[in-house]
């Protein structure tokens, strides 16, 4: 590693967040030269992450995900926590920049010193998720912070992305929205390790309550059905700063379920597998992108299966033979 690199690793690692804001830009950065600097720089960093808790979070539009991150950040640098947060942002179709600005969003922790947010587009990638979220993780891990929230924009791809990078996964939920099982859509169940209903609070309290029981009931049912445990339902009020601690409590319990069971060690080596499989995927979809001799010859097979003269596994077969597989 050469002496500027070295410099930023050590800056990294006390806890210099002008140089974490600085090396994230560079992971994030599409350019060879700066992808190659990033990967040699989190092969540095790499002894001094994984202690922190990876917390995902997921909800629909509207459910107050920024202000739930914002109660719970809070909740947590008052205790002492250094917390960071990874807000995937949709893009801007003309600039392919964040868009919804989450330090805008969450105003209180963005001013607390042990607080880092950081918005990132999430143009060009999977459901929503930022390509670099995971190595984004692992510099603010080894910048000292306790706690890394990573907030999903809500697509089904985003939520088993994000699920697949995190130790727990938390899904927030509406009261009275028509119908109890909003957020359990197919697969979800599988991911879900914590459900907080929100707004519960002045005449929404009830409604709260009742969400919660009928979602208790139905994860429990589905939970039977599927051999796992049923995860806890709570109900919270994110604007009144109520039942906060509850779901930090819920958190650490999720963990230390995990640790006892000697599965929370396994998770993260699975998820490794998983991240290298998914950075193999994206390596093959930009050689597509980037080929020239392959970028000449799509434009033809994408007509020739369009047209029906050409099935999709012959065509499929054509592209592998360019890639050399």
């Amino acid at each position: 590693m050469n002496k500027p690199d070295a410099i930023v690793a050590k800056k990294i690692r006390a806890g210099d967040r002008a140089a974490l804001a600085r090396a994230i830009t560079l992971v994030e950065s599409k350019k060879p030269a700066h992808r190659a600097e990033a990967q040699e720089l989190l092969r540095v960093l790499l002894p001094f992450t994984g202690k922190a808790i990876r917390v995902g979070i997921t909800g629909a539009p509207g459910v107050g995900k920024s202000t739930t991150i914002d109660a719970l950040g809070t909740f947590l640098t008052e205790r002492g926590k250094r917390v960071a947060v990874l807000a995937v942002d949709p893009s801007s179709v003309r600039t392919g920049g964040s868009i919804l600005g989450d330090k805008t969003r969450m105003q209180k922790l963005a001013a607390e010193e042990r607080a880092f947010v950081r918005p990132s587009p999430a143009a060009g990638t999977l459901g929503g998720v930022a390509a670099r979220t995971r190595e984004t993780m692992l510099l603010c891990e080894a910048a000292g912070y306790d706690v890394v929230l990573v907030e999903t924009v809500g697509i089904g791809q985003s939520e088993i992305a994000v699920a697949g990078m995190t130790d727990t996964f938390l899904a927030l939920m509406l009261p009275g929205a028509g119908d109890e099982l909003q957020g359990i859509k197919k697969g979800l169940l599988e991911l879900v390790d914590v459900v907080a209903v929100n707004k519960a609070d002045g005449d929404n309290i009830a409604r709260a309550r009742a969400a919660a029981s009928s979602l208790k009931a139905a994860l429990h049912i589905l939970a039977s059905g599927a051999g796992a445990e049923a995860p806890p339902v709570l109900t919270y009020s994110a604007l009144a700063n109520e039942g906060i601690a509850e779901i930090w409590q819920a958190i650490e319990a999720h963990r230390e379920r995990l640790a006892k069971k000697g599965e929370f060690d396994a998770k993260r080596r699975e998820q490794q597998v998983r991240w290298m499989w998914s950075l193999i995927e994206t390596r093959i979809q930009e050689r597509l992108r980037s080929d020239p001799k392959l970028k000449a010859k799509l434009p033809a097979l994408e007509n020739a299966v369009k047209e029906g003269r050409l099935p999709p596994a012959l065509a499929a077969d054509e592209i592998s033979k360019l890639l050399g597989l």
